[in-house]
């Protein structure tokens, strides 16, 4: 009983959040390039609850942690698509991005963040979960030779995070920290 009434306290705190169940703020606008090849996490992926972060809070975790990021057209507004932004990123998509620099010593670079322009979705770049690294060898070995390759370019990490190689980036669905 204890357990049904903590949950349920936990579904209404969300909804007069005004958050889904999927921690995800209701009406969160969608983005316009399509269905995201990536999708849901496995029915075994553990998940963690949505802490948003603001582009300065996101960009001074990363600098701390020696990562790099860049956009084609040198901004960070997240509407504009040549952007790269971290306004509303999820807290858990930058410590993933900080466990993945210290687990694999790569040096990375952030190319996509939540600005406009990537596929829709759920556990899309819009909603905080997604960010697109540069292509190097050091990375692209670690994810090869660390992680589960799962079929159509893609690799899941032991804690349920997916790397899917496009052709000049990795996209990486963070529905955890990774280990943090």
């Amino acid at each position: 009983m204890r357990k049904v009434l903590l949950r349920s306290a936990a579904v209404g705190a969300f909804a007069a959040l005004g958050l889904l169940a999927s921690g995800v703020p209701a009406g969160a606008s969608a983005e316009s390039k399509g269905t995201d090849p990536v999708g849901a996490p496995d029915a075994g992926t553990p998940t963690v609850q949505v802490t948003k972060l603001s582009h300065s809070q996101a960009t001074s975790r990363l600098r701390s942690s020696g990562i790099t990021w860049s956009s084609s057209g040198g901004c960070s507004n997240r509407n504009n698509p040549r952007c790269t932004s971290f306004e509303q990123v999820n807290l858990a998509t930058i410590q993933g991005a900080q466990t993945l620099k210290s687990a694999s010593r790569c040096a990375l670079n952030v190319t996509g963040g939540t600005e406009t322009g990537h596929a829709s979705g759920t556990y899309s770049h819009w909603n905080g979960y997604k960010l697109d690294f540069s292509l190097s060898n050091c990375l692209n070995s670690y994810i090869r030779n660390t992680f589960t390759s799962i079929g159509g370019n893609k690799w899941r990490s032991g804690s349920g995070n997916i790397y899917y190689l496009e052709s000049n980036h990795w996209d990486v669905t963070y529905y955890n920290c990774g280990g943090c």
